[in-house]
């Protein structure tokens, strides 16, 4: 039941908080904020680690867009909010003020579907908070994408805040037409603004860094270029294992220039002008300068390689005038244009930048620029190295992403390209952002580690950890394709087995002959059962799961629950909670990713 409202009491205005990995849920959040501004309510969007949980106290209205990350965990962004959330000293009535509602974006192809909305909504029930609408459930396998929950999910919501705060007589829901932008331009340098940056993330810290070593780590002939970075600090860094160094990328200026000159910027690509944030309820992309070029926008700030989402078609055709392009954007926003839109895009990750050099009679005005290219989101990198070993540096271990599609032309990844072409003493910012693992306080418990591909980056801070505290008992199990081609600082962790410090096995998945099945990491884990429940179920071992979201951690934790059914005794149920409680108390860490 909801609380009743008085409209001379209770303010119309509401606050959106958003937990996002990829960008969907922000995506999602100003979809939302533009809808809800058309119901009249002011609106007020962060991201939910940019909001104080304090400030929940004061609200009464909040809806939260929470995207499932990994194989079931929250959005890193989330931890600390749903951390202080789970705290056991909250009264049971803390929240008897506060309506909310749900929306989670998940896949059903993970048993954990929407894990973190379902959590999230039923902590905040159990703190005495109203949910007014029933929760969301957006599945990336739906035929629409999230379009195909998100959409009915707003009209009822639409509905319900229409029930709990009436329009005022004589106003009605605004018309759904272009929508506003979310800044105002003005040519030149404007002198009654403030110089420096219009939109700035107060708790982000970021270093300067220098470049030192780039160097490829995968064999020449192999398909998959993997390399070792390693970043010189001035300033006296600190980190943990499993923390992530967090680059923001730029685009190549042979890139920018022939997106400039496709679009027919390239004349005024030059020519200054300041920006004003018009709508506070819409995000700008990080450290944005008030004064900027059309040439640095897109160098920096505004991302042209992305692939776009439906939202970006449907403000696209109002910029478009020819008649057979408007048709075909038609087509695409029609309900039953999704797999038309879906061949036409998504299958074949086409970027923004190729679907307006189809679509050439868009012609975009500067201030809707922030409105239809989304931000150059930056990218995460688990640090590979222990700052106690590495004074003042940061190594990376990167994938540099490069592949095809039916397109010609190979898919690349932003930020990895320009990580690959970077030399030694260039200089890049970056910026340090804790993670999810933690050590344990006594050195004679051991750890497992587990580190297919490049999830033995945040392996390897970990073990150089362990070994410098002198903890004994530390166990690696590194997955690759080939012992030759790419089976990373494989000589590191071989010295540290020659010298006693690790227990080290490596699954090399394509190095078997033709024909027999192939060996992953899970494969020897339960090989190693007996030693495994030794570890795990008599001496309290901690084990560390890094690496890709695919079946590979699920794989992990079925051969543990195996090695406490054949040498603990245990029964299946009783195993597979065994595995529970470690999750639960923090003793088994998934630090995994899409």
């Amino acid at each position: 039941m909801s609380l009743d409202h008085d409209e001379h009491d209770i303010p119309r205005e509401l606050t959106i908080l958003y937990a996002t990995e990829t960008g969907n849920a922000q995506d999602v959040a100003e979809r939302l904020a533009r809808y809800c501004r058309r119901l009249h309510f002011s609106v007020r969007m962060f991201s939910i680690d940019e909001y104080s949980m304090e400030n929940i106290i004061s609200e009464h209205l909040i809806i939260f867009l929470i995207a499932t990350a990994g194989s079931g965990r929250e959005p890193r962004t989330m931890t600390p909010f749903w951390n202080m959330l789970l705290r056991s000293d909250l009264p049971h009535d803390l929240f008897d003020h506060l309506e909310f509602a749900v929306f989670g974006l998940g896949d059903s192809a993970y048993d954990k579907f929407c894990w973190p909305a379902k959590l999230l909504s039923r902590r905040l029930s159990s703190l005495g908070a109203t949910e007014i609408v029933g929760r969301g459930e957006a599945d990336d396998q739906h035929h629409l994408g999230l379009d195909g929950a998100l959409d009915p999910w707003i009209a009822t919501l639409s509905g319900e805040l229409l029930k709990l705060f009436p329009l005022p007589s004589g106003v009605e829901i605004a018309p759904d037409t272009i929508p506003e932008p979310r800044v105002s331009v003005i040519d030149g340098t404007d002198s009654s603004s403030e110089p420096g940056l219009l939109y700035e993330i107060e708790t982000d810290v970021y270093h300067t860094a220098t470049i030192v070593c780039n160097k490829r780590i995968t064999a020449e002939d192999w398909y998959q270029d993997v390399r070792h970075l390693e970043f010189d600090f001035q300033d006296d860094i600190q980190y943990g294992p499993g923390d992530i160094a967090v680059i923001e990328p730029e685009v190549s200026a042979a890139d920018v220039d022939a997106f400039l000159i496709s679009m027919g910027w390239a004349n005024s690509a030059d020519e200054t002008f300041t920006i004003r944030h018009a709508l506070l309820d819409q995000s700008l992309p990080n450290r944005l300068p008030r004064t900027v070029t059309i040439r640095t926008l897109f160098t920096k700030y505004l991302d042209f390689n992305a692939v776009p989402r439906r939202s970006f078609f449907a403000l696209l055709r109002y910029f478009t005038t020819d008649d057979l392009e408007i048709e075909k954007l038609d087509e695409f926003l029609a309900p039953d244009g999704a797999e038309e839109l879906y061949d036409y895009c998504y299958s074949v990750r086409r970027t923004i930048r190729e679907v307006l050099e189809e679509f050439r009679s868009a012609k975009i005005p500067r201030e809707y620029l922030f409105d239809l290219f989304p931000p150059v989101r930056p990218r995460e990198f688990s640090i590979a190295s222990s700052v106690h070993k590495h004074a003042r540096k940061i190594q990376l271990c990167v994938a540099i992403v490069n592949y095809r599609t039916k397109l010609k032309i190979p898919r690349k990844g932003v930020a990895t390209t320009y990580l690959a072409a970077l030399h030694p003493g260039d200089q890049v910012s970056i910026r340090i952002k804790k993670g999810l693992i933690t050590l344990p306080e006594d050195v004679s418990t051991p750890v497992i580690c587990v580190g297919p591909g490049t999830g033995i980056a945040p392996m390897r801070a970990v073990i150089e950890e362990r070994i410098l505290l002198d903890a004994k008992e530390n166990t690696l199990y590194q997955g690759c394709r080939s012992a030759s081609k790419d089976k990373h600082y494989h000589q590191d962790f071989s010295g540290y087995a020659a010298e006693g410090h690790l227990e080290y096995r490596a699954a090399c998945s394509r190095d078997g002959l033709p024909g027999v099945q192939r060996t992953y990491v899970q494969d020897l884990i339960s090989e190693d059962a007996e030693r495994i429940w030794e570890l795990v179920g008599e001496k309290g071992a901690w084990v560390y799961i890094s690496g890709s979201s695919n079946k590979m951690p699920a794989g992990v934790k079925l051969a543990i629950q195996g090695a406490a059914v054949k040498f603990g005794g245990k029964s299946e149920g009783e195993a597979k909670e065994f595995v529970a409680v470690m999750e639960k108390e923090g003793k088994l860490i998934e630090d995994c990713w899409d």
